[in-house]
């Protein structure tokens, strides 16, 4: 591998974007293509379902072969509230190969006994994600029904392109968020990518059963995203 591709594939590593090597079998060349930026035509299909299933391969345009070795940055979730959704949610999604980050500053709610083994901080989101923020390569899952809790960490999802945005509540409260945030400039367009009601159409009642629902949304957030659009930095 050439040195300055090796140093271009590892400074995207670093700063959590998805990168790729692209290896011409035949000549033996490599090249760095960054998630959003420039593709060959030829390539463009081949690199794009790459990055969308994350699952490095080979393949074969107009008799050349590649190697296509993809980086994707380690998938985050950040739950927005310690209620009995996040419980199970929190224990699907790292069997699924999330990391998972729960905040809610009601420390009746967000205790350690209650979320063993789970990165939980008992705090204001607008407080936390100043030191740990959001990206691109994140879901933001809001579950409080709080708007003092949700709104922010909805609002800095959208701004910071999250792959996934979601808030709990009915039609009638999720109408209420979206006149919030118009008020805070937010376009129909912007605010059309949150999920609400969230998760899955599938019946779901129980906890269990809407936490299913939310991680299967996400699932499919990631894996069908627009990998064409430049990423913010």
């Amino acid at each position: 591998m050439d040195l300055v591709n090796l140093e271009r594939l590892n400074a995207g590593r670093r700063a959590r974007k998805a990168v790729m090597l692209v290896t011409d079998m035949e000549r033996g060349t490599d090249r760095v293509i960054v998630e959003g930026g420039p593709v060959d035509a030829a390539l463009s299909e081949a690199v794009a379902a790459t990055f969308r299933s994350g699952k490095s391969g080979t393949c074969e345009i107009d008799e050349a072969r590649y190697f296509l070795n993809v980086h994707l940055p380690p998938p985050h979730i950040v739950i927005i509230g310690a209620v009995h959704i996040s419980q199970v949610l929190a224990q699907m999604a790292a069997l699924a190969g999330f990391d998972v980050r729960i905040i809610d500053p009601r420390t009746a709610f967000a205790t350690p006994e209650r979320f063993a083994g789970i990165d939980l901080v008992a705090d204001w989101p607008v407080d936390v994600l100043k030191d740990r923020p959001l990206d691109a390569y994140t879901a933001v899952v809001a579950v409080t029904h709080d708007p003092k809790i949700d709104d922010f960490p909805i609002a800095e999802a959208l701004r910071t392109g999250c792959f996934y945005v979601g808030a709990l509540g009915s039609r009638k409260t999720h109408g209420s968020r979206l006149e919030r945030l118009r008020m805070e400039g937010f376009s129909d367009g912007e605010l059309a990518r949150i999920n609400g009601p969230i998760g899955l159409n599938i019946g779901a009642s129980s906890p269990a059963e809407i936490a299913v629902a939310i991680l299967g949304q996400i699932i499919q957030a990631l894996r069908s995203r627009d990998v064409t659009s430049p990423k913010g930095d």
